[in-house]
């Protein structure tokens, strides 16, 4: 198995034992009263679930099992998967830090940061799609 997909399967394995975690947290808020604050948790919940565990395994896996593209390039560029990689996790934790400031200071930084989040993963989705695009090809 290639580094960048064991990197990308075992960040995304992370980010799913964060959001047991995070979930236990917000669940915890109202049978220990904790602070409100901790609700603001819920839409990061979300997205680290789907972007962070989901969409990370399967591009490891994409970048690991895809038919080969060349024998000097196998799996396309190692450098642009790497910087998928690089601006993917930065972009979530970004995201990380951003949303529940935003919900709990509205108009704050926060705002600038979900956008530069946002940015970055779109750069990472778009390094995926252009590394993998011709490795889907017919026999």
């Amino acid at each position: 198995m290639p580094p960048l997909s064991r990197y990308l399967i075992k960040a995304g394995m992370i980010y799913l034992v964060s959001v047991f975690l995070l979930a236990a947290l917000t669940a915890a808020r109202f049978v220990f009263n904790l602070p409100s604050w901790i609700s603001a948790f819920q839409p990061v919940y979300t997205h680290l679930l789907v972007v962070g565990w989901l969409t990370q395994l399967i591009f490891g896996v994409a970048y690991w099992m895809f038919p080969k593209n060349t024998k000097s390039q196998p799996r396309g560029s190692e450098r642009l998967g790497w910087v998928m990689f690089l601006t993917l996790n930065a972009g979530l934790l970004l995201r990380v830090i951003g949303e529940p400031w935003n919900a709990t200071e509205p108009g704050s930084i926060a705002g600038h940061l979900l956008v530069v989040s946002a940015l970055l993963q779109w750069v990472a989705v778009w390094g995926f799609v252009l590394n993998t695009w011709t490795r889907v090809k017919e026999r």
